[in-house]
């Protein structure tokens, strides 16, 4: 009992504190060595001081999701629980949690001003939807990615960067074209192309080389080491892990390190019992979207008209305009060429298709070094070129929506449906 009132503080700070941690501490305070398995106990009745019974935890969660959704309309929530059994009879009124999916409604509205990544323009990771399931199967994907499409990414055009994981290529192909192009367009993460490049040929001096053709197409000197190389990256699919040839769907991003971000948002969340779990995805995004709220209109209010990573990337592409002869090709200042004096090398402008020889333009949807050049050069406003999501006033958008407070529990409609229990 000592050990669970010790330790109560931490767990308080850090749901996902590790048992070692807990028994270091014990040791520390007590000047006593408890058992892993003890120290393991200790911390899940401090967890469930804090955040609630595991068990009884089952059973409110409906109760909470019912009143999440009463106070906040339009948010969705899939539930999907399996039959309990006595002696081979279905036993009426209990089901067994199975699998459940949840989008706040403000996410969903979220979403409709990020780049369509899940990502605000100055680089941040909106999180949209979330989902408890059994573990990575392709069914349990099939089960988020058809509620992620049927209630948050309605539009079509959208990029999904993971890992070559078997079940969600799995998930993928079940879903009807649902995220196959044209509605979708699924994306390797380049990290882990070079993770399974190294598996499959054990060549670790080639890793690098093999991560830098996702961006520089260095295809030909990965073919002179050995054809077996580039084989293998063509099977692949170069359209789906090399950003020359994506179509500009990944905005640049190769890796799927954009999303860790939200481990900090929700930090120890998974270690808590599952109506706390969700809970928390309230309370932490609330906390989120009033900060970035107030970040955006702060920014807005001081005269700033985009993020501060396209204000960065715009300011880097001035600096590195020099030195650039342009050649203007037709007379409405669409078509041009330009010729970078230090190597000679010469690229294509195409205006009016937001296109650039060198990738930049098409890729980040922001004005690169050469779009400025001939921009000074014929006079024209380079701020036509940065595309909507980077604007301020955009941002302001995403983060508009506000949380409703839950209240108390006393004040909540009645729930009648079955009694949830866990597996």
């Amino acid at each position: 009992m000592r050990s669970t009132h010790a330790i109560r503080p931490l767990v308080e700070a850090d749901p996902s504190i590790k048992v070692k941690s807990v028994i270091a501490e014990i040791q520390g305070r007590f000047n006593y060595t408890v058992s892993y398995r003890k120290a393991w106990l200790a911390k899940q009745k401090a967890v469930a001081k804090v955040f609630g019974d595991w068990e009884v935890s089952y059973q409110t969660l409906p109760v909470w999701l019912k009143a999440m959704t009463v106070k906040m309309p339009r948010s969705r929530v899939q539930i999907k629980t399996l039959p309990v059994y006595r002696e081979s009879e279905e036993v009426q009124g209990v089901r067994v949690l199975h699998r459940i999916f949840w989008s706040f409604y403000l996410c969903i509205v979220a979403f409709r001003h990020c780049k369509p990544l899940v990502q605000d323009g100055n680089q941040n990771t909106v999180p949209i939807a979330f989902a408890i399931v059994e573990g990575e199967t392709a069914d349990a994907w099939e089960f988020f990615l058809t509620n992620l499409r049927r209630y948050v990414v309605t539009i079509d055009g959208v990029g999904i960067i993971s890992d070559r994981h078997t079940s969600i290529d799995a998930a993928i192909a079940r879903s009807n074209g649902a995220w196959s192009p044209p509605r979708a367009w699924h994306m390797y993460c380049i990290r882990h192309i070079g993770t399974n490049f190294l598996r499959r040929f054990k060549a670790s001096y080639l890793h690098k080389l093999v991560v830098n053709t996702g961006v520089q197409q260095k295809y030909q000197r990965l073919k002179e080491r050995d054809e077996a190389y580039t084989q293998w990256c063509d099977e692949i699919g170069v359209e789906r892990w090399v950003l020359a040839f994506d179509g500009g769907h990944r905005w640049g991003h190769m890796t799927t390190n954009l999303v860790e971000c939200i481990n900090s948002i929700l930090k120890g969340a998974r270690n808590l019992p599952v109506t706390a779990l969700v809970r928390s995805t309230f309370y932490q995004l609330n906390e989120l979207f009033t900060r970035k709220s107030t970040e955006a209109h702060d920014r807005l209010r001081n005269g700033f008209m985009y993020s501060e990573f396209a204000t960065k990337r715009v300011e880097e592409s001035f600096r590195r305009a020099r030195n650039i002869v342009v050649n203007r090709f037709d007379r409405r200042n669409e078509m041009f060429e330009v010729r970078e004096m230090q190597d000679g090398t010469i690229y294509t402008v195409n205006l009016a298709q937001r296109h650039c020889d060198c990738g930049h333009f098409q890729v980040e949807r922001l004005p690169c070094r050469h779009v400025l050049v001939c921009c000074a050069n014929q006079r024209l406003d380079w701020q036509v070129y940065v595309h909507d999501v980077y604007k301020m006033s955009q941002i302001c958008k995403v983060y508009r929506g506000e949380f409703v407070p839950m209240g108390d529990p006393s004040t909540w409609d009645r729930y009648e449906g079955a009694k949830v229990i866990a597996n």
